[in-house]
């Protein structure tokens, strides 16, 4: 088969192998396989998955090259514990939490979460005005009157319920850097209305996870669809019960050593992944449709500590244009024939200078919905920048200055339910320095309803950045 087919092959075949006569389950995602090339030297780990010298088996390219394949024995290390668990249940683990009235916060660039647990979850910002009046942005994601009716929070009937629920189905599991992790979930409704979903309430799903270090962080906050969040908490409560915690090994590695004859890894296998190298070309002209897929937020290790309360925006998309001369680009970016897409979650953002910000989401089934942010019209941005500031600059160590950022202004955008206002945003062009000359950046900031930030940060930019006039549009470098 061809060294793609050789690794699914070698996959299925995992599934078949038999372990001291019983079979193995189905292959799924829940069982995460990587396969290792080690060569001539081969060291098999001593800890976490076993293996026996007995069970491999022997695959064959189409170019006729060789390899045996050790494979794991896959088996739970913690089935027996799990079996004999008569401790409490998850839901009377989390009962303290619930108790105790406690919340958890994660500060980022613009917006704060509040989780206050069992009761409600918050997104807010605060703002200071003249006179030092505080003036409160704030969404509730979800509260207290929960999606599926239950007893209070931290009541026992409470616990007994989800418990009950979770016992007559498999636990559910999320990935979570390459890791299928367990976690308990707790759902919330009845939150701030949403515009986009014809008014109905937003609502959340909170996933506690066991990380014996943690003290009841948010690791992460995402938006999977339209005003439905998913929050991740991090608590050791629940590492007490077994079926919660962390699996010995998160992956399961395959050995696969080459034959006399063979190379040490298939010659397709190694043209593939130069090919995959080369081919960073996530952003694509206006014609095309495909959009570059995107990373899931990181988790820390296994008992690692884990960053909380960083500054991480969670429509952040960090990639790379195509392989375009620098000159080529930068004509192409300012005439508006070649756009930048980005972001993480359900919204994605497309820029294209001096014509339209674009917020859209694709669905197979559903198509393409699409919102119109801003438009672009000379005259408007420059009647803004006659009361806003176009160009912010920085002094270098010998005196000059240079422009460090550039501020746009985009209106005219699809009206909003909430003011009845066109949609507008402030796009903010700046310079940043990458090892990846053609990394960009793109996020999104929402500082009033339907009021929005669009910045845009790559080292392209360095170089168009001082060719900006006094209303900050730019130009091709002479």
């Amino acid at each position: 088969c061809p060294a793609p087919a050789l690794l699914c092959g070698l996959l299925a075949a995992v599934s078949a192998v038999a372990e001291g006569g019983r079979a193995l389950p189905q292959l799924s995602d829940d069982i995460p396989f990587r396969v290792n090339w080690p060569g001539t030297e081969l060291s098999l780990p001593t800890t976490g998955v076993l293996y026996k010298e007995d069970n491999y088996i022997i695959m064959t390219t189409v170019d006729k090259e060789k390899y045996k394949c050790l494979l794991p024995l896959i088996a739970s290390g913690n089935e027996e514990e799990e079996k004999d668990y008569k401790g409490p249940t998850p839901g009377e683990l989390l009962e303290p939490l619930f108790k105790q009235s406690s919340c958890s916060y994660r500060i980022e660039s613009y917006w704060t979460y509040e989780v206050c647990h069992g009761k409600h979850i918050r997104q807010y910002h605060e703002e200071k005005e003249t006179g030092q009046k505080i003036n409160i942005q704030e969404y509730y994601l979800g509260n207290m009157i929960m999606k599926t009716p239950l007893p209070d929070p931290g009541s026992r009937e409470l616990s007994c319920g989800y418990d009950l629920l979770l016992s007559l189905t498999q636990i559910p599991t999320k990935n979570i850097e390459g890791q299928m992790t367990p976690y308990y979930p707790m759902e919330l409704g009845n939150g701030t209305p949403c515009s986009l979903r014809q008014n109905l309430p937003r609502s959340s799903t909170v996933m506690y996870v066991c990380h014996p270090e943690a003290k009841h962080e948010i690791l992460s906050v995402a938006e999977v669809t339209t005003c439905e969040y998913e929050v991740v908490i991090l608590t050791p409560l629940l590492c007490n019960h077994p079926k919660y915690r962390f699996r010995a090994s998160p992956v399961n590695d395959i050995f696969c050593q080459s034959l006399p004859g063979s190379p040490l890894k298939p010659h397709n296998l190694e043209q593939l992944e130069k090919q995959q190298e080369m081919l960073k070309m996530p952003f694509r002209r206006v014609k095309e449709e495909e959009m570059p897929s995107t990373k899931e937020e990181k988790f820390s290790s296994i008992h690692k500590p884990v960053a909380v309360g960083s500054h991480q925006l969670l429509t952040v998309g960090t990639t790379h244009i195509s392989k375009l001369t620098d000159e080529q680009l930068i004509k192409e970016f300012l005439s508006g024939s070649y756009c930048f897409h980005g972001g993480v979650g359900w919204w994605k953002y497309e820029f294209c200078y001096g014509k339209y910000v674009h917020q859209y989401h694709e669905d197979k089934e559903s198509g393409k919905t699409s919102v119109v942010v801003g438009t672009w019209s000379k005259e408007e941005h420059i009647e803004w920048s006659r009361k806003n500031t176009a160009r912010t600059f920085y002094l270098r160590e010998d005196g000059t200055q240079t422009v460090r950022m550039v501020s746009h202004f985009y209106g005219n955008g699809d009206v909003c339910d909430l003011t009845d206002k066109p949609r507008q945003v402030t796009v903010k062009l700046k310079c940043k320095e990458s090892d990846s000359p053609h990394a960009v950046t793109i996020y999104m900031l929402e500082p009033h309803s339907c009021q929005y930030i669009l910045g845009v940060e790559s080292p392209v930019i360095c170089k168009i950045l001082d060719t900006a006039d006094e209303y900050g549009l730019l130009s091709v470098p002479s």
